[in-house]
């Protein structure tokens, strides 16, 4: 596993689909970029740890994290150190994929985060 791509699970890419509609958000790498800060935000740690990503929907990194791929890439070593582990190229990717996917989760099951307007209330 490392950071050169991004991919998600059947299910997470179920839940995208839905909340493209409802967002008016059409591209995959901004939803996931929400959903990414909003599990980062919550200081728990994800409860499913064995993620199968087997949808067709991968991005790279570079297309994922965008002009601040230094600032995501750090937060997600600042967040495996919090969470006691050294932050090697595995962990970091483990722990974008098992953030990334709770993200998700936290915007389709709540109504108020499936607007733009609740994505910016939810994160300031």
């Amino acid at each position: 596993m490392s950071l050169d791509n991004v991919r998600l699970s059947q299910p997470a890419k179920d839940r995208l689909v839905r909340l493209k509609r409802t967002t008016g958000i059409t591209q995959w790498n901004v939803l996931c970029r929400w959903a990414l800060a909003l599990s980062l935000k919550d200081p728990s740690t994800p409860l499913v740890k064995d993620i199968v990503t087997d949808s067709n929907v991968e991005m790279t990194w570079k297309t994922f994290a965008g002009q601040h791929r230094d600032i995501y890439l750090a937060l997600l070593k600042q967040r495996c150190v919090a969470d006691g582990n050294e932050p090697t190229d595995e962990v970091v990717a483990q722990t974008l994929t098992v953030h990334l996917h709770r993200g998700i989760g936290f915007l389709q099951g709540h109504k108020e985060l499936q607007t733009v307007e609740g994505l910016v209330k939810a994160t300031t």
